[in-house]
């Protein structure tokens, strides 16, 4: 199971993150997010653990406990969304005015025998 482990000090180190969360269970993996420009820690990262229950016992035991000076935020990390044609937006329609401008004006005018006709003018 995957977690999300929010509001860290900037000055904790992957090592300190994964010893915490090994006291809960064995850690599969552990990844703390690095901003690329500055080299330091963004203030969350991703906790790995192969089984559930170690998993929960880790969010019920560190969710909330002061680390650093920060009371840290630990949930199940969530799947990250693909966007799909359906997610995005629809264009809008035009206006009517603005198809009106465009297209040629179509009257109706009865002839003699009472026939409608179309009539086209621009």
């Amino acid at each position: 199971m995957k977690l999300l482990v929010r509001n860290l000090a900037r000055t904790t180190t992957e090592a300190e993150l994964r010893a915490m969360f090994e006291t809960c269970g064995k850690v599969q993996s552990c990844n703390l997010v690095i901003d690329k420009e500055t080299g330091v820690s963004k203030g969350f990262g991703f906790i790995e653990m192969p089984r559930p229950g170690d998993a929960k016992a880790a969010v019920k035991i560190l969710n909330g406990k002061d680390v650093a000076g920060n009371k840290i935020r630990v949930k199940k990390a969530e799947l990250k969304k693909v966007a799909s044609k359906k997610d995005e937006p629809e264009k809008a329609e035009p206006e009517k005015d603005e198809l009106e401008k465009d297209e040629p004006k179509k009257n109706k005018l009865k002839n003699s025998t009472g026939i409608n006709r179309n009539i086209w003018s621009k």
